[in-house]
């Protein structure tokens, strides 16, 4: 019989797990390490979450049901003691343009409530403070605070005129029906350029509307009326309904860009919401306010019967700032957050409650986070433990490891290399385990004490978009560059947004997803498949295309997916292996071709570590070798592309640039998902690419990356408002002297 006091899995066979049988104490904090690969997040997120949810979900009616996530049963024998699972993962929270840090966290629903209580002069109720109510919305803009702008200077060419095809846009061109709608008005001088125009000339061209011409020319249609060219496009091409909107998106987009809304400036409330005040801010004023100032503000309000409210307000941003946010405003659209902004968010949610006797599953809760502010995440999940509640965290990083009650080490490599249980116990143990956690956990980086030296520089200056003040920089070239600084202290503003303005050359190897289905996977990503493909055909006389399985070669049951799903309306959809082809996408005939023993299918379920030693063609294995440099070859050839996580697919296009020279490559946050022993594998990528003639700029919080820079740029000496600003930038041996600098501290000669 088994403990109440643990959570028991039993016969966890997901993915890569090699039917592991593990004991997870209850109310502790459980911290789960190993390579990326070895089958942690197969274990914690597929089978323990997923199992917890998918009971939770089946307690209520097939009508909730079938709005809710649909969570398939995981590959176990059993998992006994489950409690209820709250997963809070890095999926950005997304949301459009009506999702803010206010809305989500319900910081806005009670500022709301305080305005509609104590704001002068009176308004209204609570509702009617929120940009989503048509009666409380700005008309001009919709409650977005942003609308869409025409750019004349791309919309029209001033050098010309209107028979020389002035009007840039399709459809207004030189004999076109809407050409037509302007020369024949007799309004205009058809040949006279638009530079010589007259104001009232280009205004009526441009916006005048809703009248008719009292001379026009042969063409014009006798009952018409004027169209401005701006209203005209706005109401053909700018309408959701339009299917002229989606046929010259592409023009649409460059001579129609967002800006602030002009009527409201971008408060998204109508005037009668902005005039009711507290202490001379309107709403819109507050969620403006940075976090921190914000709570400022809310202490100096006094009035009778507000106090209640004032203080929930008071405690939920308490908790943004403890977590690190406070550089943020609550008018901050929550599809701008990163992954770990977001992960934080969804925490925040979770401190104000008193519910006890949850799991709570965290996904690298240090993700984005400079060392100075983990020890608040730290402290974040001890109080969640100590309501009474079991935390299990998936996570790389040293400081965070070293505050489990529990550690569960997977491994001992990736892929089906791993897969199974190496260590379990406590951290003294683990730091004594012949495992490549505990090998790593007890090194401290040093600053290297050989650098390269420039070969030249690339200058920004007075640069001050969004929180930068006025920030002056050189970046050598040649070298490795890292650019520092707390989350929030302008790092990505900086590298990302203003470098790339001064060198348009830069390359970016970032997270994002690579636009992909499950019909792409490495092989065919990479180019390697169609020479696969051809040696296929050459060695067995028949055609290329039979080795496509989304092509002529396809299972006729699945149509080359593998496998069948069914809908089962409020159930979970059905996910079965096709009973044709057994899972192997192709159809009988082409299974029967071998390739050196192998079939196609054979082949894409190789991992690249063993198609390397399979494939010596020069088409194929330099391919392979640089996707094994960079610390993937435990992923197969088929696997889908939209499976990798983003510190993969990081890692797909960083294969892709492996043999170039002399580029200039931005690396924003490498190290996000990898264990310390692939952080090692990196470095050596990286020191590759600059040995090569390269120059790699590098915004990370990584230590070790940290201390492999040639030259460090740090920014600081906070977030938000209190960032912004060069704190150091020079050779790592002088940024352990300087006092202002967060990151100095954490360094070591």
């Amino acid at each position: 019989m088994c403990s109440r006091s643990n959570i028991e899995v039993i016969g966890a066979r997901e993915k890569n797990l090699k039917s592991i049988n593990l004991k997870i104490p209850k109310k502790q904090i459980t911290v789960f390490t190993g390579v990326s690969g070895s089958g942690k997040s197969a274990l914690v997120f597929d089978t323990i979450a997923a199992e917890s949810q998918r009971q939770l979900n089946e307690t209520y009616s097939s009508f909730i049901r079938h709005r809710l996530p649909h969570y398939g049963q995981p590959n176990v024998d059993s998992i006994e003691n489950l409690s209820v699972a709250i997963v809070i993962n890095q999926k950005r929270i997304g949301g459009n343009g009506r999702s803010t840090v206010g809305t989500i966290t319900d910081i806005y629903s009670l500022l709301r409530l305080l305005f509609s209580r104590i704001g002068k002069p009176f308004a209204g109720y609570s509702d009617i403070f929120s940009f989503n109510n048509p009666q409380g919305m700005c008309l001009r803009c919709e409650g977005l605070g942003k609308v869409k702008i025409f750019d004349i200077s791309r919309l029209i060419d001033s050098q010309k005129s209107l028979n020389e095809g002035a009007i840039q846009f399709p459809t207004f061109r030189p004999g076109e029906v809407r050409w037509k709608r302007y020369v024949c008005t007799g309004l205009f001088d058809n040949d006279k350029k638009l530079k010589d125009y007259t104001e009232d000339e280009l205004d009526t061209l441009l916006y005048k509307t809703d009248f008719k011409p009292s001379n026009p020319t042969e063409g014009w249609p006798p009952t018409s009326k004027y169209e401005g060219v701006i209203p005209r496009i706005q109401r053909t091409f700018l309408n959701k309904e339009s299917r002229d909107a989606v046929l010259y998106k592409e023009t649409i987009d460059y001579v129609v860009t967002k800006g602030v809304c002009p009527l409201c400036e971008g408060a998204r409330l109508n005037q009668e919401m902005l005039g009711c005040k507290i202490n001379g801010k309107n709403i819109a004023d507050c969620t403006k306010m940075q976090v921190s100032d914000l709570i400022n503000f809310m202490r100096t309000i006094k009035e009778p019967y507000s106090h209640t409210i004032v203080d929930a307000i008071i405690h939920r941003l308490e908790h943004l700032i403890f977590i690190g946010l406070g550089y943020l405003n609550l008018n901050r659209e929550t599809s701008t957050l990163s992954g770990g902004e977001s992960q934080r968010i969804k925490m925040v949610r979770q401190l104000g409650g008193s519910l006890t006797d949850i799991t709570y599953i965290f996904d690298e809760p240090s993700i984005g986070l400079h060392p100075h502010d983990i020890n608040k995440i730290n402290s974040l999940l001890r109080q969640l433990r100590d309501k009474g509640n079991t935390v299990l965290i998936v996570e790389h990083d040293p400081d965070v490891i070293k505050i489990a009650d529990h550690i569960v080490d997977v491994g001992p490599k990736a892929g089906i290399k791993g897969g199974r249980v190496v260590y379990e116990g406590d951290l003294n143990g683990l730091v004594k385990a012949d495992t490549l956690t505990g090998k790593f956990l007890n090194n401290k980086p040093r600053l290297k004490k050989e650098i390269r030296k420039p070969a030249g520089w690339f200058v920004i200056k007075h640069a001050s978009l969004h929180n930068l003040k006025d920030v002056s920089i050189k970046v050598p070239k040649g070298v490795m560059t890292v650019v520092t600084g707390v989350a929030g202290s302008g790092k990505s503003t900086l590298i990302n947004h203003v470098f790339p303005k001064y060198h348009p050359e830069t390359i970016f190897i970032d997270q994002g997803s690579i636009q992909a289905s499950n019909r792409s996977n490495i092989a065919t990503y990479t180019g390697i498949f169609d020479s696969i493909r051809s040696m296929f055909a050459k060695q067995n006389g028949v055609e290329a295309a039979l080795f496509s399985f989304n092509s002529k070669g396809a299972c006729p049951k699945c149509k080359g997916l593998g496998m069948i799903y069914t809908d089962l309306a409020f159930m979970d959809t059905m996910e079965s292996i096709c009973e044709v082809c057994q899972g192997r996408r192709f159809n009988e005939q082409v299974i029967q071709f071998k390739l050196r023993g192998k079939s196609i299918s054979e082949v894409l379920e190789m991992t690249i570590d063993e198609a390397m030693e399979f494939f010596y063609q020069k088409e194929i294995f330099p391919t392979l070798k640089r996707l094994k440099d960079v610390g993937i070859g435990y992923i197969t050839l088929g696997q889908p592309l939209n499976t990798l996580s983003g510190g993969e697919l990081q890692r797909v296009k960083l294969a892709a640039e492996l043999e170039s020279r002399g580029n200039v490559y931005v690396l924003d946050e490498p190290t996000t998902g990898l264990h310390m022993s692939d952080i090692e594998q990196l470095i050596l990528i990286m020191n590759r690419l600059v040995d090569q003639g390269s120059t790699v700029i590098v915004i990370e919080h990584n230590l070790n990356i940290i201390s492999q820079a040639d030259w460090i740029i740090d920014l600081g000496p906070g977030a938000g408002q209190d960032g912004g600003k060069v704190i150091f930038q020079g050779q790592p041996k002088d940024i352990v002297n300087c006092n202002s600098s967060i990151t100095g501290k954490y360094l070591t000669i």
